[in-house]
C-alpha cells in the first residue's frame, strides 16, 4: 500500500509505567517490537513520533524513522497531526495510528483498517471492533463499545453496555446470549487532510463526557468506518501485569523458534 504511512505515538512519561516505550521484553525495547510489527505490515513507511530524546537514541540501532514531536500535544491524535504536516502528505494519504504499548499487533490489522478506510471515500477515519462475549466486558466502563449501521459506520461510542437490552437487562444477566454488543479496539486510520482539521476543533461535549476522542469528530459530521477483526487482537501493555504476561508468552515462543 504506497499511500499508507504508520506513525507510531510513543511518550516517554506514563503514569503507571514510566519510560513504557522503552521497557525490555526477552532483550529488546518494546517499541522496537512494536516498529518491526508495523514493518511487516503493507505501509510504505513507519515513523516513530516521539517527544523525548531517549525514545530516538534507542531506536538508532534498528534504523528506524524517528520524528521528535512536541511535547505539549494532548493527544496522540495531535502528535499524528504535527507528523503528518511535517511530512507534506496529501490530503487523501491514509495514516495509520499504532500504539506504542503493543507489541503483539498482527501487521494484518494494520493493513485491514488502512484498507476499510481506502474503500470508503466518504469515510474520515477507519477503526476495528470485536464480539463481546462476556458479561464483565460488557459493563467494564474501560471497555469501550461501538454500535455500527448497516454499512458499518460507526453510530456511536461509549462506555456503557450499548445497545441496552431492555428485555434482559432489568437484571445484570449471566451471560450473553447473542454477538450483539461489539469492543473497540482502538487502532485507527486517518486521512491526512481529515488530521488538519481535527487539530483546529475544541473537545465536544459528549467526548467530555465519555473522554472518548472519537466522538469529537462524529460531532463534526465525519464518518468512522467500523470493520471487525480479521483475525484476533492480542491485549496491549497497560500495567506491570501486561508487562509480566507478555514478557512470558514472547519469550516461550522465541525459546521455541
Amino acid at each position: 500500500m504506497n499511500d499508507v504511512v504508520v506513525v507510531i505515538p510513543a511518550r516517554y512519561g506514563s503514569s503507571r509505567l514510566p519510560g513504557k516505550p522503552l521497557l525490555a521484553i526477552h532483550g529488546e525495547p518494546m517499541l522496537a517490537r512494536v516498529w518491526r510489527r508495523a514493518c511487516q505490515s503493507g505501509a510504505a513507511r513507519v515513523v516513530i513520533a516521539t517527544d523525548d530524546a531517549r525514545i530516538e537514541t534507542a531506536m538508532r540501532p534498528y534504523e528506524a524513522e524517528v520524528m521528535l514531536t512536541g511535547r505539549d500535544h494532548p493527544s496522540g491524535t495531535d502528535r499524528l497531526a504535527e507528523v503528518a504536516a511535517r511530512l507534506g502528505l496529501e490530503a487523501d494519504t491514509i495514516v495509520v495510528n499504532v500504539q506504542g504499548d503493543e507489541p503483539l499487533l498482527p501487521p494484518a490489522l494494520i493493513d485491514q483498517v488502512a484498507s476499510r478506510l481506502a474503500d470508503d471515500t466518504t469515510a474520515s477515519i477507519a477503526t476495528l471492533a470485536e464480539p463481546i462475549g462476556d458479561v464483565e466486558a460488557l459493563f467494564n466502563p474501560n471497555v469501550v463499545k461501538v454500535v455500527r449501521d448497516l454499512y458499518g459506520r460507526a453510530l456511536y461510542f461509549s462506555r456503557a453496555p450499548v445497545p441496552w437490552d431492555r428485555e434482559h437487562f432489568a437484571q445484570r444477566p449471566d451471560h450473553l446470549e447473542t454477538d450483539a454488543w461489539l469492543r473497540h479496539i482502538g487502532l485507527y486510520a486517518y486521512r491526512a487532510g481529515f488530521l488538519a482539521e481535527y487539530v483546529d476543533w475544541l473537545p465536544s461535549p459528549l467526548e467530555q463526557l465519555e473522554q472518548l476522542e472519537q466522538l469529537r469528530a462524529m460531532h463534526h459530521g465525519h464518518r468512522i468506518q467500523v470493520a471487525l477483526t480479521c483475525e484476533a487482537h492480542p491485549a496491549g501493555v497497560d500495567t506491570q501485569e501486561d508487562l509480566e504476561r507478555i514478557r512470558r508468552l514472547i519469550a516461550e515462543e522465541e525459546d521455541k523458534a
